[in-house]
């Protein structure tokens, strides 16, 4: 009986990062063995281990079997004489088809054991798949794409771009179930480059399987003196890598990247304009997010900005009534949370521009100083001054929330 750490601990560290997980493979034992040894079985469809102490994960060597389309239709196969070889070879990249062996008590010991070129690939900065098994499971070019997030340097070998361009004619893309899909891509998301994932999924033809929406978005003009890049799906990336560089969250990343979804729906005739794109894009998110069951704070974010981030990008336009309304329509002043993700989102849509990636946002700055008067009213005193006209509290509370906002605005 051997252990092995196997696969992103291997190649982190040959990248020089630091390593946060360990996956570990047993090779020689069984699973009585295992339990034997202290250890508590946790798999359901082939034997995984937590370690008595250290509560790390151990699977046994194992190899696979396609038996239907999508991610689960595999049959396992494990047992002693299952060499580290091929459960290497099960492995969806080379890069992370690599090994060492362990010590008892978890040292890393011996030669790095590579059957399959991952360190060559990782000096070539080159995402190539381990062999034809790669097709097995469509998982795996959500896997790759996601890597081209976080290792955005690496470019993708001719003969796995081919394979994942036939896997997607194959169908197997459509196989997927949208739980696993929405966590590859919102994993993606939180990456570096999170374009660099958008920019593989295109390429294969699967982009325009799981976000078609998205997908279409490329090759539609938009007016050259708003947005020199022109094209809008390069625009959408360019803001939601501006999102990454900044550091925002999820939500932030996600509303990023679908807030413009409606100018893949504008008629040809109006082109380069893009009138009413904004509540296109409520239309064509709403089923998106049902679809990929996207959580609701990344949902109801998203939809807030694809409504409003015309309205904030000209709110140096709007008076101190009009600013109200936007913040209640908003319910900015229940939730400044979330408001503020949506000033995020709504300054990288600015500055994902060409040209513009350096450029002022003072809308973001005018509508936090107009939340902070409207929050300051303190609605239950003026309430209590109409106490015998109820019905008069609401455009009450409103009307001091306008004569707040404006003062404010008056001093800057």
């Amino acid at each position: 009986m051997k252990v092995y750490v196997v696969g992103g601990a291997i190649r982190d560290t040959l990248l020089g990062l630091p390593v946060k997980d360990r996956d570990y493979v047993v090779v020689g034992a069984t699973p009585e063995q295992m339990v034997a040894q202290g250890f508590r079985p946790v798999g359901k469809d082939f034997p995984v281990f937590l370690h008595p102490r250290t509560q790390e994960e151990y699977a046994l060597a194992r190899t696979e079997r396609k038996t239907a389309l999508g991610y689960h239709g595999f049959q396992f196969y494990f047992a002693p004489d299952v060499t580290l070889e091929e459960d290497l070879a099960r492995r969806d990249l080379t890069i992370n088809a690599m090994a060492r062996e362990c010590a008892p008590d978890g040292t890393w010991i011996g030669e790095i054991v590579d059957p399959y070129q991952g360190r060559r690939d990782i000096a070539d900065r080159v995402f190539r798949h381990v062999g034809e098994a790669f097709v097995e499971d469509p998982v795996r070019i959500l896997r790759l794409a996601r890597f081209a997030a976080r290792f955005s340097d690496f470019t993708v070998a001719d003969e796995t771009r081919e394979l994942m361009r036939r896997m997607v004619e194959a169908g197997e893309v459509d196989a997927l179930v949208p739980e696993r899909v929405w966590q590859e891509l919102s994993r993606g998301l939180m990456e570096d480059a999170p374009s660099k994932m958008f920019e593989v999924l295109r390429d294969c033809g699967a982009l325009a399987r799981i976000l078609p929406e998205v997908d279409r978005l490329w090759g539609v003009p938009q007016r050259a003196d708003y947005h020199p890049e022109v094209d809008t799906g390069v625009h959408v990336m360019m803001v939601l890598d501006h999102a990454a560089r900044q550091g925002h969250g999820l939500s932030v990343r996600f509303a990023a990247l679908t807030h413009d979804l409606g100018k893949g729906t504008t008629p040809a005739d109006i082109l380069p304009r893009h009138i009413g794109h904004e509540g296109r894009s409520v239309d064509l998110l709403k089923p998106l997010c049902d679809r990929l069951k996207v959580p609701n704070d990344c949902r109801d974010l998203a939809v807030l900005v694809a409504r409003e981030h015309g309205n904030v990008h000209r709110v140096r336009e709007f008076g101190a009534a009009a600013i109200v309304r936007m913040l209640e329509r908003c319910d900015g002043l229940r939730k400044p949370d979330r408001f503020e993700q949506a000033l995020q989102a709504c300054e990288a849509d600015a500055r994902g521009r060409l040209g513009f990636e350096d450029s002022a946002y003072p809308q973001a700055d005018r509508l936090r100083h107009a939340l902070n008067a409207a929050r300051g009213v303190d609605a239950g005193a003026v309430a209590a001054q109409y106490a015998d006209q109820p019905a008069k509290i609401k455009d009450a509370v409103h009307a001091a929330r306008v004569a707040a906002v404006e003062s404010a605005l008056a001093t800057v």
